[in-house]
């Protein structure tokens, strides 16, 4: 497991530039943390390296959007609405396709989710966030490890 101290919104964005640069056309990332502890900002910012242009927000209400990147289809899911929820989703496919998947609050959908996935913990410690990055299963420990070095 990696821990990094984000001071800013300038670390945030790196940490996503550092990120892009490591994904090929395949990656599932999920991001718990409570409430405004940035995980859309650095959806954002992941998406803005990965060429996407459109206005990247919250799909809270929608859970699901979907976007054009230089490195394929980028899905953001927002799944705070799906707390508990037993009903079939209907959108595991896509996890096991070439796409890139970003998850906030993945911890509700657990469940469904593939073992291999990137998971990104934001812990609000005043002003500051403490970020703790772990892969789970062997197919995102390369990444680990270069989000690491280039840190």
């Amino acid at each position: 497991m990696l821990n990094i101290r984000i001071k800013s919104l300038e670390d945030t964005e790196r940490l996503a530039k550092i990120l892009s640069n490591l994904i090929d056309k395949k990656c599932l990332i999920t991001l718990n943390g409570d409430l405004a502890a940035g995980k859309t900002t650095f959806t954002k910012y992941l998406a803005k390296y990965l060429g996407v242009v459109d206005t990247v927000n919250s799909p809270t209400f929608n859970i699901l959007k979907e976007y054009n990147s230089n490195k394929g289809t980028f899905y953001h899911i927002d799944a705070y609405r799906l707390e508990g929820s037993e009903e079939d989703l209907g959108f595991e496919d896509i996890f096991y396709e070439d796409n890139i998947i970003v998850i906030e609050w993945a911890e509700f959908i657990e469940d469904f989710l593939p073992n291999d996935r990137l998971v990104f913990d934001i812990k609000l410690e005043g002003l500051e966030r403490i970020v703790s990055i772990e892969s789970k299963g062997e197919t995102y420990y390369n990444i680990l490890e270069e989000i690491e070095k280039e840190w």
